[in-house]
């Protein structure tokens, strides 16, 4: 069964007022029962405590729009089945984020638990044969798609550190998935990308600057599962493979990005890289004399152009394939080395 684009501009649209509306109440919530972040530490931009609770709202959008429209259309177990091997294994994520949100964890088995998920997450995939690339060796499918899984939920989630920063790069880096997948007649991960693009668009008209809700990690983890299996089940079909596994790190190309800088800054200055600070993209452009809300638009405007080189790579692999893989590559050096010159 095919759907139309008019359609899942529906979907995107209803979940979009769906979160719109829910996030407030989410907000009351946590303001009720004192689920704040407080301005303790010097890493937090913020002069007052501002409510979590935020990546609840996006959580239960994401996962009541996905199984509305699978009850809507045409349901059977396998779309079911599929649907939950991405939903579940967010959410069993989302709850450790929200206890870590409201008690605290240490950075240790926060990753052990997101490695033991991204396995079983792993596994799933490859049992179900639903990986977009596979390599044909299922070790090294399981491997990889393990440290993918991993790593992007970690990059969501230190990317998470500016009003609207996170909610609109996941929204843009969701609709060029779904652009890419629409084409390609993938039906489930275009209707999970563009419910995605639609909840955190729905979440940044109340997390944009000045923010009055966080994702906070329940958000950021939820997402970052999400966004990880939606760009390993994506499947560009062209060839060879190179060009095709060019298209999520495309995608993923400004969270990746920020990891790094942030990474090899510590790693650099002698602390953990799990300890919080102030050098994220964000923190750098926000000391250039940037505003939050005109830092907040560079980086979408940057997620942007990379989901653009991944459109136009997808569009015109044959005769700008490599081209596009090698100017994106240098536009992404480039601004790794702008990026650390601003300490």
């Amino acid at each position: 069964m095919t759907y139309s684009l008019l359609q899942f501009i529906l979907l995107c649209a209803l979940t979009l007022i769906f979160v719109g509306v829910l996030t407030p109440l989410m907000r009351a919530l946590a303001i009720k029962i004192d689920a704040v972040d407080r301005p303790t530490l010097a890493r937090k931009m913020q002069k007052d405590p501002v409510p979590y609770l935020g990546g609840v709202g996006i959580a239960v959008g994401v996962v009541g729009a996905s199984y509305g429209a699978l009850l809507y259309s045409d349901f059977t177990w396998q779309n079911f089945l599929l649907a939950s091997s991405v939903l579940i294994p967010a959410l069993i994520v989302a709850i450790m984020g929200l206890i870590d949100d409201l008690r605290g964890l240490q950075p240790w088995p926060r990753l052990i638990f997101q490695t033991v998920t991204a396995i079983v997450v792993s596994a799933i995939l490859i049992s179900s044969d639903t990986i977009g690339t596979p390599s044909g060796n299922r070790i090294l499918d399981i491997v990889v798609t393990t440290f993918w899984v991993v790593g992007v939920c970690n990059s969501i989630n230190f990317f998470d550190n500016l009003d609207g920063g996170a909610s609109g790069t996941v929204a843009v880096i969701s609709i060029f998935i779904f652009a890419i997948a629409f084409q390609r007649e993938q039906i489930l991960v275009s209707a999970l990308a563009i419910v995605t693009a639609g909840a955190t668009a729905g979440f940044l008209f109340w997390n944009r600057s000045p923010a009055k809700i966080y994702m906070g990690d329940a958000g950021a983890l939820f997402l970052g599962i999400i966004i990880s299996v939606l760009t390993i089940r994506l499947n560009p079909g062209i060839v060879p493979v190179e060009k095709s596994l060019a298209i999520p790190a495309l995608l993923m190309a400004i969270p990746i990005l920020d990891t790094t800088v942030a990474v090899v800054s510590r790693l650099r200055r002698g602390i953990s890289p799990f300890e919080g600070g102030t050098d994220h993209l964000s923190h750098r452009l926000l000391r250039m004399g940037f505003s939050r809300r005109k830092t907040a638009l560079s980086l979408w405007f940057l997620a942007a152009l990379f989901g653009a080189a991944a459109l136009l790579l997808y569009t015109y692999p044959d005769t700008l394939g490599w081209a596009i893989i090698a100017l994106a590559g240098m536009a992404w050096i480039a601004l790794l080395i702008f990026f650390f010159g601003r300490e």
